[in-house]
């Protein structure tokens, strides 16, 4: 089953971006805020500015305004474009060098500072240097089977180490002191500091397009053997399944808790959470998938396009209205990052309580009771979908949303007396179980008028062990409740408990003329002998 997870909206479309320069193609794209930034294949950088449009259902509309477009003098394709904000600079890849031009005017740096023969770039976005005036930038240089590093500041660069690989690399992602790297014919860890290198697995460089991607800290995402997107930290181990990709993917995205790929035909969004393939949108012609502190782009050789990511919250209660419970509960306890804390706690509780009125639904009584336990629902929540368990008294009212679709116990049963039957049951087991807990407290006396009802319309033995102990039944509607159903020698032990004694003695008095010794009782009920001594005469002589 699919889940909707993203909707595909454009960004900007091709007049805009190309006019009617139809060979100018997009080689490449970088987003920062509301800065998106474009560079394509007559060595040109366009900057435009993005607003959002929040639309119904969770999805949004974006509107690209024209800021500027500046030609870097070269005849070469600008390959790669690497936003460092906090110098308000943009790092350009073109003709094998990265010029440091500003963020707004896409003027190059007064210094000229550039760094040269480099084919590929990567920022370390857990930096080692602790200087916050800098970036590092690790490049894939023109010399064969070498990686550098640099420190780049406003108006200058510095090389801080070079590192020899055993092959020569294709691709690089960062991380601290450590590069993953995507050689000829394998994926490396390699320690920058120490020197270090540890294998991950082996790949054909020939064959398929490498992706290196970092996605968290010490952790990186590969395009790895027979289609699949492997997970490697940087101790070369795998703390997540893979994920089931195409063979000829050639772009991925993170979007927690979601890994996105793109191939020739298709964008494809896996679950990090279970692996599982979520969403498939058509999308032909597409060559850049990549994602910006939470934005997700994708691009073809003329138009950007953004993938709006739908509310997790919309998408966990997607998943609850087609009863895929699991899937819910995964996400929903996934997004715990995503959402503050007392936000999460109050949503998650929600889901709970809704996943156990599903499987309740279902008759999975075990399943449902544990989720109405972890989710601390309130059980009146549950009684009042029994008719008339509820005190007459009570004020409750269901909440807002509703946890579910049901009237009553009637509605989601059908009509089934065997099912009413089964539900009745369960109730009654839950409530005894929760009544001396916390689950109850401030409940208790619709938990205990609510099993005492049960109790007497099942004719079962803890209804009189009830009423012999501490509890909390409200003596009006438990009295009209056992008078109904017959229940009066129970009626006389709850008039006892309740203080009552003169009104306890008439229902075991008629208890006993039921069965037909009414004439040494003629005159019992009015009598002021003390409430022991005339139930017990009661007692002995029902016992006759």
């Amino acid at each position: 089953m699919s889940t909707k997870a993203f909707t595909l909206v454009s960004a900007v479309e091709p007049e805009l971006l190309m006019g009617d320069k139809e060979r100018v193609n997009i080689e490449c794209v970088e987003c920062c805020g509301k800065n998106l930034y474009v560079g394509t294949s007559d060595g040109s950088i366009h900057h435009f500015l993005l607003e959002e449009q929040p639309l119904p259902a969770g999805t949004a509309a974006f509107t690209a305004t024209r800021q500027r477009h500046r030609h870097l003098g070269f005849r070469k394709p600008v390959t790669e474009l690497r936003a460092a904000s906090a110098l308000h600079r943009l790092l350009v890849l073109c003709d094998c060098s990265i010029t440091l031009v500003h963020m707004r005017s896409l003027e190059p740096v007064p210094s000229g500072a550039r760094i040269k023969g480099a084919v590929a770039l990567a920022l370390n976005e857990n930096p080692v240097s602790g200087d916050p005036f800098c970036v590092e930038v690790c490049i894939i240089s023109v010399k064969r089977r070498t990686v550098q590093v640099f420190m780049v500041y406003e108006d200058r660069v510095q090389i801080v180490r070079e590192v020899s690989t055993p092959e020569q690399p294709l691709a690089v992602a960062v991380d601290g002191y450590f590069l993953c790297l995507a050689l000829t014919t394998q994926y490396i860890i390699l320690n920058y500091h120490t020197g270090v290198a540890q294998d991950l697995f082996p790949y054909c460089g020939e064959e398929k397009h490498p992706i290196v991607k970092r996605i968290g800290r010490q952790e990186f995402l590969l395009a790895g053997p027979g289609g699949l997107g492997m997970f490697a930290t940087v101790a070369g181990i795998s703390q997540r399944a893979p994920v089931h990709w195409s063979e000829n993917v050639i772009g991925a995205a993170i979007c927690f808790p979601y890994v996105l790929a793109l191939d020739d035909e298709f964008i494809t969004v896996h679950s990090m959470l279970d692996q599982q393939q979520k969403q498939t949108l058509p999308f032909k012609e597409g060559h850049i998938l990549q994602d910006f502190e939470g934005r997700v782009i994708v691009a073809t050789s003329k138009g950007v396009y953004i993938l709006v990511p739908l509310p997790l919250e919309k998408q966990i209660q997607d998943l609850l209205s087609s009863h895929r419970v699991e899937e819910a509960l995964v996400l929903a306890k996934g997004a715990r990052r995503n959402i503050p804390k007392e936000k999460f706690q109050v949503m998650y509780r929600r889901v709970l309580q809704q996943a156990g009125f599903i499987h309740f639904a279902q008759l999975q009584f075990l399943e449902a009771k544990e989720l109405f336990r972890s989710g601390q629902l309130d059980v009146r929540e549950l009684i009042s979908l029994y008719p008339f368990l509820l005190p007459t008294s009570s004020s409750f009212t269901r909440s807002h949303p509703p946890l579910h679709e049901y009237a009553d116990l009637n509605q989601l049963t059908q009509g089934d007396q065997e099912k009413v039957a089964k539900c009745k049951h369960f109730l009654m087991s839950y409530l005894n179980e929760v009544r001396s807990t916390e689950v109850a407290n401030g409940y208790k006396e619709e938990v205990d008028t609510a099993l005492l009802k049960l109790y007497a319309e099942a004719d079962h033995d803890s209804l009189l062990d009830l009423l012999v102990t501490e509890n909390a039944c409200l003596l009006t509607d438990s009295a009209a409740w056992l008078e109904k159903h017959k229940k009066y020698f129970a009626l006389g032990l709850l008039y006892h408990y309740n203080g009552q004694d003169a009104a306890a003695v008439q229902p075991v008095a008629d208890l006993i003329s039921c069965s037909g010794e009414t004439g040494p009782l003629r005159s019992l009920a009015s009598t002021r002998i003390a409430w022991p001594q005339a139930f017990r005469m009661c007692c002995r002589l029902f016992a006759l």
